[in-house]
This record gives C-alpha cells, structure tokens and sequence, in this order.
C-alpha cells in the first residue's frame, strides 16, 4: 500500500488561462497530492486571479519579482519538507487522471530509482510526442528524447539521463543530495543540470509510460526568442564545465568547442548574433564560479566514467540527426494542421 508523500510544485509566471486548466487537471487526479505548492513569479497578467478562491487547498507563495524558474522550485522544494518526493509540473502540463497514481506506483515498482519521467504529450495531438525524458550527448548538448516523433515511434521504455522538469518526479532528499537546481542558471537547461549531479551521486530513473501529460511547451516564452537562446546557450556550457568527470572532460572538449562554434555561426546567420555572442561571452565569465562549483560537485562522485558513459549519447553525428529529425517533425506537424 503506498503510504510516501508527495507534493506537487508549480512554478507560474504568466502562464494565462493555462494555470487553471493545470490546477483542475490535479483536482481529478485519482491520487490527490498531499500538498500543492504554487510558486508564483511575480506575474503581471489575469493567471492568478480566482486561484485561491477556487483552490483553496493550493499554498501560494507570492514572488516580489521574477525569480526564475531554478529559485522559485528551490522554493518549492524547501517548503516540502514534510514529503518524501516532490512532483514538479509546469503550468502548461494537464495530467491524465492517473498521472501522479501512476508515477506514485512506480516509485513501489522500481524502488532504487529517485527520479521518473513521463510521456509527455503535445497538446491537441495526442498521437504526437512532445518528449519523454533529456538526452545528454558528449559535446554537452541535450534535447527532449522523442520531440515531435509519433507516439508510436517512440523509444523503447526504459532508463533516461534525466527527466523534463515540466512533469517530473523525484525523490526529494536525492535533490538535496545533489544541491537543488542551479540557481544562476535562472531558466533552461537547470533540470539537464540536476540530472547530472544525480547521475554523479549514483542516482538514476526511467520514463513511465503511463504517466501522461499533455504539454503546451513554450507556453510564457518563445521557443527561438532570444531569451530561450540566451539562457539555454549560457547554461549548456556551464553545465559541461560543472558535471563532465575529468577524463571525459577532456576526451569530449573537441566536441564541446565545436559545435559551440557552429552555433555562433548558425544563429548569427539566423540574425540572432546578439543573443548567441552574449550567450557564450556570459557563459565564459562565470566560468570562475562554475570552475569553484566543479571543485565540489567533482569531490562527491560516485560513479565512475565507466558507469557514467551508457547513460551519454557520444555519437558524433546525433546533434545533426537530431535537428534534421526535429526540422522534418515539425514539418509534418504543419501539413497536418
């Protein structure tokens, strides 16, 4: 009989009309959360009104000012001290019904996991993937396994570098373990980031099938704007600096400053230099504080490169196929619409 606590956290900044539909899709949950902790950032538009009158059981936490979504589930994760996993969950993710039974079920099924994704759905085409849990390749890139692909071309079920914080479920003392989110990071790539200090620590988890949400994706910022590129640019490389264990380190670094580079030529030519070039000069002066969080994260591994390569896509030619397949998809997509 499942007797673990869970909290679901939602962190909001202007996510309009899709924070209610988020709250009434956990409203029916066949396994109610034992709290539900909304981390509001300071939104400026209509998302929150109503909100406590219609749920009043949902704990908001009124943000002075945009807090970015890497200190806001801190936040959230802090307050959950009384629950033994914390289910995060953007508001433009609608669960199934049986989303959090089914994630709660899993925690019983595979005991030695500490972090579970889910088949995440796109919104209004159920039939397509919107990803079901982060690929990290050598070169430190990472992107959403399975985006875009139909539902039935999806990967085999099994283990993932880590989940989408979008809808997710961890254990929560694994997060304290590994340090909580990066909270430089402010928003993207901070939950590729998690995963590999947990992967560090020994931690490791799977995408459950079964739990289902359907997912905006995008749904308070643009996906090419020049803050997404910014900020995912910025943090990718922090990232590999932090995490990659030694050896690795230096065996995938070739790799790293390549396509580092093609992305300062593709999105310069897309006419996007201004965030692309501020996005790596930024990344290279906080490499000092990412060098002094490296010194700590690399003293409490506990896995060897060994271990810790099965779980890393190091074929060169991946990032390409990736974004072709992702070009193709999205393509398809449009003529279907």
């Amino acid at each position: 009989m499942q007797t673990d606590t869970v909290a679901v956290i939602i962190v909001n900044f202007n996510a309009g009309e899709h924070l209610a539909r988020c709250l009434e899709a956990l409203h029916l949950q066949t396994r109610q959360p034992d709290r539900i902790l909304l981390i509001d950032n300071a939104s400026t538009d209509a998302s929150m009104e109503g909100i406590e009158a219609r749920w009043p059981a949902v704990e908001i936490f009124p943000q002075e000012k945009n807090t970015g979504f890497a200190v806001a589930n801190n936040l959230g994760i802090a307050k959950a001290h009384d629950c033994q996993w914390v289910a995060l969950l953007n508001p433009d993710a609608f669960a199934d019904p049986d989303w959090l039974e089914r994630l709660l079920e899993a925690t019983e099924a595979y005991p030695d996991e500490s972090f579970f994704g889910c088949k995440m759905l796109c919104y209004g085409a159920r039939d397509r993937l919107d990803g079901t849990g982060d690929v990290y390749h050598a070169s430190g890139l990472a992107w959403r396994r399975d985006h875009g692909f139909k539902v039935s071309d999806g990967s085999p079920v099994g283990e993932i570098f880590s989940p989408c914080a979008a809808a997710a479920l961890y254990k929560r003392q694994a997060i304290l373990d590994a340090g909580g989110f990066d909270e430089d990071y402010f928003c993207y790539f901070e939950d590729v980031d998690l995963g590999f200090r947990l992967r560090l620590l020994g931690y490791h988890g799977r995408t459950i099938p079964t739990a289902v949400v359907e997912h905006v994706g995008w749904g308070t910022t643009e996906k090419s704007s020049d803050f997404s590129i910014y900020h995912g640019h910025r943090n990718l490389v922090w990232a590999y600096f932090k995490n990659m264990p030694g050896p690795l380190f230096w065996k995938f670094l070739p790799q790293h400053l390549l396509w580092n580079f093609i992305f300062l030529v593709v999105f310069t030519l897309r006419g996007q230099a201004g965030a692309i070039w501020k996005a790596k000069w930024d990344a290279l002066l906080g490499l000092g504080p990412a060098l002094r969080k490296r010194r700590d994260i690399q003293s409490k591994i506990r896995v060897t490169p060994d271990q810790l390569l099965p779980v890393i896509n190091r074929d060169a030619l991946a990032p390409v196929r990736q974004f072709r397949s992702r070009k193709l998809n999205s393509q398809q997509r449009k003529r279907s619409t």
